[in-house]
C-alpha cells in the first residue's frame, strides 16, 4: 500500500528487453531510502518489484511485464524519462494522501493545463472511469496523491499547488501527455457493490 505522497524522482537509466517484458533501471538520484529485493516501490504510480539489490551504482532494478506495459505509461518510457518514487507504508507510515494500491486503472490524457492565477490540469480519463470520479475526492495521478478540484462529462482536473510542482513530475504535463491514474479504491469498492447486489437490493 501506498498514500500517493512521492519522497522523489528519478531517472530512468536503461531499459532492456528481457523474456518476462522489461528490465527497468533507475536512478533515485540522491533519494535517502535504500530499498531490499522483494520491497515494492511506486514507480509513476505503478507497483513494481525490486528485483536485484541496490549495487555501488544505487541503481534500481524492475523487471516490467507485458500486462504492466500494456496497461501503464512505462511503456513510454526511455532513456532518461523521469518518474516519481514511494515506497510502501510501513504500520508507522502517516496517511498524508489517501489509499493507494500502485494498480493503475487506466492511461488518461492531459486535455489542457491553465498556469495563470490557480495551476489547474485537465484530464479525460479512459471510458469507464468516470464513475469513479466525486466531488473533492480523492485520485492518484503518475503516483501523486491529488483531490479533485472539478470535473465535466468526461473530464476532471486537479489543481497543483507549488510543492508538488517542485517535488514530482506533474509540473512537466502538456496537453496530449499520459499519466497514469489509479481512482479512489473506497469508490470502486462502492461502485462495485452498488453493481452486483443493486442499489435497492433486499437481503
Amino acid at each position: 500500500m501506498f498514500t500517493g505522497l512521492v519522497q522523489a524522482v528519478g531517472r530512468v537509466a536503461d531499459l532492456s528487453p528481457t523474456a518476462a517484458g522489461v528490465r527497468l533501471r533507475i536512478d533515485p538520484a540522491d533519494w535517502a531510502h535504500r530499498p531490499q529485493p522483494g520491497e515494492s516501490i511506486a514507480v509513476s504510480g505503478c507497483c513494481l518489484t525490486l528485483a536485484e539489490p541496490v549495487g555501488e551504482a544505487r541503481l534500481l532494478v524492475f523487471d516490467a511485464i507485458p500486462e504492466t506495459l500494456r496497461l501503464t505509461t512505462l511503456a513510454d518510457l526511455q532513456r532518461g524519462s523521469r518518474v516519481n518514487l514511494e515506497p510502501c507504508c510501513t504500520p508507522t507510515t502517516l496517511l498524508g494522501g489517501h489509499i493507494v494500491q500502485g494498480h493503475i486503472d487506466g492511461v488518461g490524457e492531459v486535455a489542457s493545463v491553465v498556469t495563470e492565477g490557480e495551476y489547474r490540469v485537465r484530464i479525460r480519463p479512459p471510458r469507464g472511469l468516470m464513475e469513479f470520479v466525486t466531488p473533492k475526492g480523492s485520485v492518484c495521478v503518475d503516483g501523486v496523491s491529488l483531490t479533485i478540484a472539478g470535473l465535466g462529462d468526461d473530464w476532471f482536473e486537479v489543481a497543483l499547488i507549488p510543492t508538488t510542482l517542485r517535488e514530482t513530475t506533474l509540473g512537466e504535463l502538456a496537453a496530449g501527455s499520459r499519466v497514469n491514474l489509479e481512482m479512489d479504491v473506497l469508490a470502486k469498492t462502492l461502485v462495485h457493490w452498488a453493481r452486483v447486489w443493486g442499489l435497492g437490493a433486499r437481503g
